[in-house]
């Protein structure tokens, strides 16, 4: 583990911006933060030094997390093997995600049972800092509305069971930390109840529930939506839907692929006017096709098409995306007219407050792992840092 130090660069600490400030990073902890004119005690050190003096508008940011991610560079996390998600954590870096939960789909229970498996053996022994780092999984199916099930397969859909998600929990070692699933279904507000009383994330997706019932939810304790406006119940002005409460909701939390194609970019941006940054949250939702050329791709077992940044299946639905992180972000920030700051927001702080790992995740502060990036001045990753290591470089490997 090496000492090394960021200078010369605008810091997005978690409560102050330093322009011209430096960041001291010790065996993967984030040391110092600070001003360059205070680092006068650390000239003589010979620490390596990354200087970007000559680079005024480049930035320091935290890394982002990506709580609902599938697969990327060939592989998918329902592979259930340790090369598929080794492929994933190596390749994330280079969009600047350096955190992720490993996203399942409805599959057969054997499968998801596998791939759960895989992820907290893969999960125990990650010891390689220099990758994107795996904090758990999210439960994407099979607990979801076969009228909203989009590019999850129907026949292995199955009513929200409590005693199916607990096997699976001890499976996943208490490591499903997010879990979709749609509240109008038989035994829904029941199994709410239970999971949070796990302490899992509650969050309604593929979902065609009223109202009413996404309010009945709420008050159990789900707090998110998964994806928003995607395969759920949209927004009538006498039936508000899950898109309608969303919004309307304070205590919800809401996901948006946000690649202009999922979600129109005005609705991204009336989306922000509703919930501001303290309720969004950005996610990929990207299947193996992402990082690779145009072609045919498998998804779930169904075959996916990707062109033009576009994955649909047979039929014309969308399947998932190859949306980057980086690209997110500049969606966002372009659509919105938000600042950096509260692209920071939706792109790190709140899915690291959203899994409980803000203590050590999330933000720019001493005492915290040295998950960060340096975005240059179109906001496009020029180096990105997994606990410490640098994990890559642009123009480099």
């Amino acid at each position: 583990m090496t000492t090394f130090i960021m200078e010369g660069v605008t810091v997005y600490e978690e409560t102050e911006v330093i322009k011209n400030g430096y960041v001291l990073v010790k065996d993967g902890i984030i040391d110092r933060v600070g001003w360059m004119k205070d680092l006068a005690d650390l000239a003589e050190e010979s620490y390596p030094r990354y200087n970007f003096s000559s680079q005024p508008n480049f930035s320091l940011v935290p890394g982002f997390i990506d709580i609902h991610i599938h697969g990327a560079g060939g592989a998918d996390m329902m592979d259930s093997t340790p090369d598929a998600l080794r492929k994933m954590t190596s390749i994330l870096p280079q969009e600047g995600i350096t955190s992720l939960l490993a996203t399942t789909i409805t599959q057969e229970e054997k499968e998801i049972s596998n791939s759960l498996a895989n992820v907290v053996k893969f999960m125990k022994s990650q010891p390689r800092l220099g990758e994107a780092e795996i904090l758990g999984v999210h439960l994407e199916g099979p607990f979801i509305s076969p009228k909203k099930a989009g590019a999850q397969p129907v026949s292995h859909i199955q009513h929200p069971s409590q005693k199916l998600f607990e096997r699976w929990q001890t499976i996943a070692d208490g490591n499903i930390k997010v879990v979709t699933m749609a509240p109008e279904e038989q035994g829904g507000l029941e199994f709410i109840k239970h999971a949070v009383s796990q302490g899992v994330v509650v969050s309604i997706g593929h979902s065609d529930a009223t109202f009413e019932t996404v309010e009945q939810a709420v008050t159990l304790g789900a707090s998110h939506v998964t994806h928003l406006y995607n395969q759920m119940r949209g927004l009538h002005h006498r039936e508000p839907g899950v898109v309608g409460a969303a919004l309307s909701i304070n205590d919800i939390y809401v996901e948006i692929i946000c690649d202009g194609i999922h979600v129109h970019p005005q609705v991204v941006k009336a989306t922000y006017n509703a919930k501001g940054s303290e309720k969004m949250i950005l996610i990929t939702d990207s299947m193996r096709a992402k990082w690779l050329e145009d072609g045919n791709y498998d998804l779930g077992g169904q075959e996916v098409t990707v062109t033009s940044n576009t994955a649909l299946l047979k039929d014309g639905t969308l399947a998932g995306s190859v949306l980057k992180m980086d690209e997110a972000l500049r969606n966002f920030l372009d659509f919105t007219g938000a600042s950096l700051l509260e692209g920071i927001k939706v792109a790190s702080e709140n899915p690291a407050k959203r899994l409980g790992v803000f203590n050590r995740k999330g933000s720019i502060r001493v005492g915290k792992d040295a998950d960060f990036i340096i975005l240059d001045n179109k906001n496009e990753v020029t180096m990105t840092f997994c606990r410490g290591e640098l994990s890559y470089q642009k123009g480099g490997h």
